[in-house]
């Protein structure tokens, strides 16, 4: 009988079927369950691979950045966003083993590099410590870290004196007036209950318990207290990064319209007593000034100062306070707990439903030049407060280099190229850094197409042998398409600069270290940088473009004069010769 052959048999119910199509179900129903027991047992692998893929990634976790260099001013979430972003961007090689990102230690010979030697000497080692550029970045990110332990950076530093504080807590001795040190230590006990019940007054302000214990102070005294006769801060010290992080996040309690200078600027106070200085955001951060406009009638932009200040500590110069952007609500920030009755006049809301208000000023405090949240938040940035004046008097000086502010007169230095000789005769530039230190703020400013640097101060406590404050820096980067070489033009005349400025200008100009990518990577620790980056690309281009064209003006110094380089006898950047 053939297989195929059909044999029929008859159902209980009545009906027959052969036998043949009863085999036929039975061996479909069979494969149908082997398939589905196939596809059970693949599901539970994959499910199984998925869970043991996401145990090994919980246990990858990325090297903290040093505390000591860098500026944590993130939110959580922020800090969570950048985490992702790196783990993303590392390549599959990298998630092996730890998962920790490769560094790239210094070599012995890195950390003797020794300025002393002559300058072509010493650019041939930093490339020759740096690889030439290869190798300094991480994953396609510049290490910022790395910058900051460069030798150039972690210069040997004098021992600070008691005279060389700004600031100084009172010991017991010098406190110590009338009466034994038991009635001394009640006067202090009642005292502090005194300032504790003041405060308690102060409805929305912390509890003021703050002794003689560094630690019992809030950032914004931490940070008066550590300003130097030769800095503002310490790159190195904690509290930098504490204090970056108050000025984003702290409470305002207070804001009133801050009196002088030429355009809009606030006065916050916060809730532990500390104050800051608030510039909001007028225009676009991508608008770049109008060729036609002098210099004079430019707006202040916030995410200048923020770069300024990220600029200025990537020079080593540390001479600028503070400064982080910040999101605000303008309605609840400003127009409801402002007790200044002129700034609260001007409020209003306008055709589309944002809050604006304009102030009361010389230039652009007008309803046709108003500062508008979207609808209520608003961008800004926040300076730390120097010491009031009471405090730390500050002497302003007028810059020898100071623009004529007309549109058809010329100044003194435009017109006479040997400006700078008569410069050098007169006090204080006569002796000591001070025509190095405005040299140095020259070159900043020159970076950044600043200006309007008519005037800069010193702290009077240390007279003629300090640093020089740069503040005010708004009306930088303006421009990118266009750089200004009239800036610096104290550095062509005096042909004069700073050993350790020229050093660590050569050192960000190699590709391992480039100025674009520090900043990039600085302003990146910035709140605002979520929202949108703090400076455009081709701002990021000119820095490298402009820090080329400084390089060319030494050369040319140093190519007709012997005495460039200035070894400064005092101070930070103090080198033996």
């Amino acid at each position: 009988m053939a297989t195929d052959d059909f044999i029929p048999f008859e159902l209980p119910n009545g009906s027959s079927e052969t036998y043949g199509m009863k085999k036929h179900s039975l061996g479909r129903s069979t494969r149908s369950i082997y398939l589905g027991l196939a596809c059970l047992s693949l599901a539970l692998n994959l499910l199984l691979a998925f869970f043991c893929l996401s145990i090994l990634q919980t246990a990858c976790v990325l090297p903290p950045s040093s505390s000591s260099s860098s500026i944590p001013t993130r939110t959580d979430t922020q800090h969570r966003r950048s985490i992702s972003h790196s783990s993303h961007s590392s390549s599959s090689s990298a998630a092996s083993a730890s998962c920790v990102l490769p560094t790239i230690p210094q070599s012995e010979e890195q950390r003797k590099l020794n300025a002393n030697h002559s300058f072509s000497d010493a650019t041939e080692r930093e490339n020759t410590l740096i690889g030439g550029g290869k190798g300094q970045k991480v994953k396609g990110r510049f290490k910022l870290d790395e910058l900051f332990e460069h030798p150039l950076y972690n210069l040997p530093r004098p021992e600070l004196q008691e005279a060389d504080w700004l600031l100084r807590v009172k010991s017991n001795e010098h406190s110590m007036e009338r009466g034994s040190e038991e009635e001394e230590a009640e006067d202090d006990n009642n005292d502090d209950s005194q300032r504790q019940s003041d405060s308690e007054e102060e409805e929305g302000y912390d509890k003021v318990s703050w002794t003689r214990d560094v630690e019992s102070h809030p950032p914004w005294l931490r940070f008066h207290l550590g300003i130097s006769r030769w800095e503002l801060y310490d790159r190195k010290d904690p509290n930098l990064a504490q204090m970056t992080h108050y000025l984003a996040t702290q409470r305002i309690l207070g804001a009133v319209q801050k009196t002088g200078g030429t355009q809009l600027k606030l006065l916050v106070t916060f809730s532990n007593h500390g104050q800051a200085l608030l510039k909001p955001m007028k225009q676009s951060r991508d608008a770049e000034t109008d060729l036609n406009l002098f210099y004079f009638s430019d707006f202040e932009r916030h995410n200048a100062e923020i770069a300024a200040f990220h600029l200025d500590r990537l020079l080593g110069f540390n001479r600028i306070p503070p400064v982080v952007g910040r999101l605000i609500n303008v309605t609840s920030e400003v127009r409801e707990i402002t007790t200044d009755k002129k700034l609260s006049r001007t409020f209003f809301t306008s055709p589309v439903g944002n809050v604006c208000f304009y102030g009361r000023c010389e230039y652009y405090c007008s309803s046709e030049h108003p500062v508008c949240g979207r609808p209520h938040e608003l961008e800004v940035s926040v300076a730390a407060m120097l010491p009031d004046l009471t405090l730390a008097s500050r002497r302003s000086w007028r810059s020898p280099w100071r623009r004529a502010y007309s549109r058809s007169k010329l100044a003194a230095w435009e017109k006479d190229p040997a400006y700078c000789d008569s410069v050098k005769q007169r006090a204080p530039y006569s002796q000591g850094t001070r025509l190095v230190d405005l040299i140095d703020m020259a070159v900043l400013d020159f970076l950044m197409g600043n200006m309007d640097r008519h005037h800069y101060e010193t702290f009077e406590k240390f007279g003629n042998e300090t640093f020089l404050l740069h503040l005010d820096n708004g009306r930088a980067f303006g421009r990118h398409s266009r750089d200004e070489p009239s800036i610096l033009v104290p550095l062509q005349q005096c042909c004069r600069i700073r050993r350790s400025t020229l050093l660590r200008l050569r050192l960000l100009s190699l590709p391992g270290f480039r100025l674009s990518d520090a900043m990039r990577e600085s302003l990146l620790r910035d709140p605002l940088a979520g929202v949108a980056p703090l400076l455009s690309e081709p701002h990021l281009s000119a820095l490298d473009r402009r820090l080329a064209a400084v390089l060319r003006v030494v050369e040319a110094c140093e190519a007709h004069h012997a005495d460039v380089i200035h070894n400064d006898v005092e101070g930070y950047d103090q080198q033996p010769d």
